[in-house]
């Protein structure tokens, strides 16, 4: 068994436009000291990163992980989930999914799918020059908007989309693969990969790619009533990222999973801070290290009602706490008679 790192933080909902949140040093330097030890950058801010110019230059790549070295840090893992929300896009969120992108190719969703495409690609390359095994994304949607089955789905409709949502990304994940990074698909409702199921079907159609892997999130099974404990399970060894957050489900008389609409905080099921939310975080650190997961855990902050600079102070100390020393011997070494194959024979009668 391996131990778990950590504790890192997800800075995209962090950053912001006062100070010490609005560079890389100051947030770095107010991170470190609430005790985290590593930093998942979100690709689209270029106050954290420059994409291309990590994917260019080993010399940046090597200064950037100095500065944050100097600090007590590592990167965790490069993020890239609004760009990767936009390699697969039903045209219905176009308006919306526009913000994502950079200017120049907004009102044009297959330039825009173009333009996501080659900033995954600059961010495998980035990865690989930072000695990074893991990038965290999501895989974009074409059949979300049909989720539910009514009025009938056309015969073929979601096995369409799911052709399609392949060969969008076999090329990039075939440019992950040359430089040795595995792209950890956060499993997300608004995603067309959201679950077990669905991420099993995505592999059917990428004919079973070994860099099509798993940010492990269990908030948001959570709010689909999914087993996440099971679920690390059956996925162990594809789980390549774990985002630590919280949540809950309070289901009425008036709501269930879909939540009549409500705002986030009038919703059965919510995201919450560290702590606060009904994630049995015990359950999944030991399962986790049970089999071997020795990557970062992640604080990725969502929560309705408590501030983020809140959640942030108690976040670190509360992955600290989780985080597993994993044994190197076992419990029972002390009755161990010693053997060998004569001895068992002899103990077996033989």
């Amino acid at each position: 068994m391996k131990t778990i790192k950590g504790p890192g933080i997800f800075l995209a909902q962090f950053l912001g436009d006062e100070a010490p949140f609005n560079s890389l040093d100051t947030i770095a330097d107010y991170m470190a000291g609430l005790g985290y030890k590593g930093l998942q950058l979100p690709t689209w801010d270029p106050r954290v990163i420059d994409v291309k110019q990590c994917a260019d230059s080993q010399t940046y790549s090597d200064e950037l992980k100095g500065k944050l070295k100097d600090k007590g840090l590592e990167i965790t893992e490069l993020a890239s989930h609004i760009i990767g929300q936009l390699v697969a896009s039903h045209p219905v969120y176009d308006e919306m999914y526009d913000g994502f992108a950079v200017p120049e190719v907004r009102n044009n969703p297959k330039a825009r799918a173009e333009w996501a495409t080659e900033h995954l690609k600059l961010v495998a390359k980035a990865s690989q020059r930072l000695g990074l095994k893991a990038s965290a994304t999501f895989s974009g949607a074409l059949a979300w908007p049909f989720l539910y089955p009514w009025p009938q789905r056309p015969a073929g409709l979601v096995e369409t989309a799911f052709k399609e949502l392949a060969a969008r990304w076999k090329p990039i994940l075939d440019v992950y693969d040359e430089n040795g990074v595995d792209v950890a698909y956060e499993l997300h409702p608004g995603e067309d990969v959201f679950d077990g199921s669905t991420f099993e079907m995505f592999v059917d159609y990428l004919d079973g790619h070994t860099r099509a892997n798993i940010n492990y999130d269990p908030s948001h099974f959570v709010l689909q009533q999914l087993d996440y404990l099971q679920f690390i399970d059956l996925y162990h060894d594809r789980i390549k990222a774990f985002h630590v957050k919280d949540a809950e489900f309070n289901p009425t008389g008036k709501q269930g999973v879909y939540s009549g609409f409500a705002g986030w905080a009038d919703r059965a099921g919510r995201f919450r801070s560290l702590g606060d939310g009904q994630v049995d975080f015990g359950g999944i650190f030991s399962k986790l290290s049970q089999y071997n997961y020795d990557s970062w855990a992640v604080l990725e902050w969502e929560c309705c009602i408590k501030s983020p600079v809140q959640g942030a102070a108690e976040g670190a100390p509360f992955i600290e706490s989780h985080i597993i020393e994993v044994t190197t011997k076992a419990f029972d070494d002390f009755a161990g008679t010693g053997a060998d194959e004569a001895f068992n024979r002899k103990v077996l009668g033989l």
